[in-house]
């Protein structure tokens, strides 16, 4: 796995490991249901995804070159799209934070955060446009996040997008 080169200006957010050595304990149950979170595939990407190619949208899931693997990537247009979960990207950070575990889940779920405006700078600097959504506006407002992206590709036809590098 490469390394990921951080800008100075912003200090990497340490995670405290998650195991009984640092104060944690995990039980089986809980063990399985965070297995079963998924990262990718998830049901409001999907949504997304199907609702795309059926408007004849044709893009690539998960590119590895990438960085940040986005969700989906239509390179006609230079577009790389993720789909956020609101836990895992702090949705109302303000608002909402986890209220036990907080040595845990405050630092994961802020290097998250930073995370996301490295790679938001990253692919923005090899000339593709970011979109994010949140989940829950896939989930109940579809054709808003659909409209978003049209609108984006209608605007880049009349435009020349600037070539690979």
């Amino acid at each position: 796995m490469s390394v990921k080169n951080y800008t100075a200006e912003e200090e990497i957010i340490k995670i405290p490991r998650f195991e009984e050595s640092a104060g944690f304990y995990t039980t089986k149950q809980r063990s399985k249901t965070m297995a079963k979170i998924r990262g990718k595939n998830s049901v409001p990407e999907m949504m997304l995804r199907k609702a795309l190619w059926a408007r004849n949208i044709r893009f690539r899931i998960h590119r590895k070159d990438l960085p940040g693997n986005p969700d989906l990537v239509i390179d006609k247009y230079r577009l790389a799209i993720f789909v956020d979960g609101d836990f895992w990207h702090g949705y109302d950070w303000a608002k909402r934070k986890p209220k036990s575990n907080l040595g845990f889940w405050i630092p994961k779920i802020e290097r998250n955060m930073q995370r996301d405006r490295f790679v938001n700078r990253s692919l923005s600097d090899i000339g593709y446009t970011v979109m994010r959504f949140w989940e829950h506006d896939v989930k109940s407002n579809l054709p808003v996040c659909l409209n978003q992206i049209m609108l984006y590709i209608e605007a880049a036809k009349d435009h020349v997008i600037p070539a690979k590098e």
